[in-house]
């Protein structure tokens, strides 16, 4: 006879057959048609969040030139989506889990969505952008040159200008700032995705398929970034005000450095869908039926047959492990970057793992903290640093109508691969070295408790 929690209770692998053809038992379907809906409106959600994230990093330049700021500015606006996440992602993931998860969940999504029109509202609210006609742009930084503003034919522009200076109708009001504060609604309403997300379906799916969902959500979010770059080159190649101005008077291409695309046009794209993605959510049930073959005695078996070891998620983690996010004005990089370590498949065993060890009633907490920690240390300082570093390889900044720098109009491209391509080694060559430090320290209790 075997007491419940005795050693006997783990001692040989137990293999559940789920009602075979020759089977007695009834059958008992994966899941319920309620948790595929669940399953089907969260990956679209991860499709949303991911590509409004991928067409703010393709269109950075763009809200550079519109505001005429510097990419540490512009950094700031990219890092307040980690700002705003980082401020209720432990309260959410905590309190979350004791009340409806998908209404919270839909409610975040909803959030997610206005802040994502929030941040395009500052195009309708400011004038027409107006480049700078006096000035002859060249690809040579030496032969860059700006015609004679005093000549008889510009006085008149001369004199409007310092006019509407005067009168305080300059262009550099912080229109940016609204921006800012969308792009943190963004991340408060994101906070809820993730954690109570992945403990839903871990509370109602089978423990052998619950690392398939959570794998098919990361896989849309793999997805999103694809929309999303191919959506900012497409904004990007419109003219700012279209709609608005004639196309044909428009004389600068987008491959002049004045050159303002329609940003705000993904934004509203992009909010559209997540709001579309938020509003089921708001129907489904509080929780589900209780899956009969779904105990904590299978759920023990199976974490027992399929053990995964410490120093096998340590080795996942070191080659997905960056303690720093994208930061560069080349689609290329970024892309290439972006998909490649997004597709890594040892991010699921990771958080299959992460799930199994903890508390059940601990489950959405555990991952707000572990998401946490990655934006405290890494979402946050990496935009900043690498804008300041980008700004420091300007070779020219653009002027604003009533004077003062805006946002460079050309770089030392040298200077910019060397100290982009340094930093980024350097900081992965020290996060590498600590978590090989870590993974021989594992080994060795390992051995000491074997």
């Amino acid at each position: 006879m075997t007491v419940e929690g005795s050693p006997e209770r783990f001692s040989e692998p137990r293999t559940i057959e789920y009602s075979g053809r020759n089977q007695k038992t009834p059958q008992t379907k994966c899941c319920s048609p309620t948790l595929k809906i669940f399953i089907g409106l969260l990956a679209f959600c991860y499709f949303t969040k991911s590509l409004t994230g991928a067409y703010t990093k393709s269109t950075i330049t763009q809200i550079e030139r519109r505001f005429e700021i510097p990419s540490s500015t512009a950094g700031i606006i990219d890092v307040s989506f980690e700002m705003g996440n980082l401020l209720v992602i432990t309260v959410v993931s905590y309190f979350g889990a004791k009340f409806h998860r998908p209404k919270i969940i839909g409610a975040g999504v909803l959030l997610m969505g206005i802040g994502t029109l929030l941040m395009a509202l500052p195009h309708f609210i400011m004038s027409q952008y107006k480049y700078d006609t006096a000035a002859a742009h060249s690809n040579d930084a030496d032969n860059f040159t700006v015609s004679s503003t005093c000549s008889s034919d510009n006085q008149s522009t001369v004199q409007q200008l310092v006019s509407g200076c005067l009168k305080g109708e300059s262009e550099s009001s912080p229109m940016w700032v609204i921006a800012l504060f969308g792009n943190i609604l963004r991340g408060i309403g994101e906070a809820s995705i993730g954690p109570l997300g992945m403990s839903f379906i871990d509370d109602y799916a089978r423990p052998e398929n619950s690392a398939f969902y959570i794998g098919c959500l990361h896989t849309l979010g793999v997805i999103g970034p694809i929309f999303g770059y191919s959506l900012g080159s497409l904004c990007a190649s419109l003219y700012v005000d279209i709609g608005l101005v004639d196309q044909e008077s428009v004389t600068i291409t987008p491959q002049d450095s004045r050159w303002v695309g329609a940003w705000w046009l993904g934004y509203v794209v992009s909010g559209l869908l997540t709001l579309l993605a938020a509003l089921p959510l708001w129907f489904l049930p509080r929780a589900l039926p209780e899956n009969p073959q779904t105990s904590k005695l299978d759920n023990a078996s199976n974490q027992h047959k399929h053990t995964l070891s410490i120093t096998e998620i340590a080795k996942g983690i070191c080659c997905l492990w960056n303690p720093f996010k994208r930061w560069t004005s080349t689609f290329q990089l970024v892309a290439a970057e972006l998909l490649i370590r997004q597709m890594l498949h040892l991010l699921v065993p990771y958080f299959q793992l992460h799930l199994l060890i903890v508390d059940p009633a601990l489950k959405s907490l555990s991952v707000g903290v572990f998401l946490l920690v990655l934006r405290v240390f890494g979402g946050i300082p990496a935009p900043i640093c690498f804008g300041a570093l980008i700004d420091s390889t300007c070779l020219k900044w653009g002027q604003k109508k009533c004077g003062g720098s805006g946002a460079c109009r050309m770089y030392d491209t040298e200077t910019f691969r060397y100290l982009f391509l340094g930093l980024v080694s350097s900081l992965r060559t020290i996060s590498y070295t600590l978590l090989w430090i870590v993974t021989i320290q594992i080994k060795r209790k390992e051995k000491t408790l074997k």
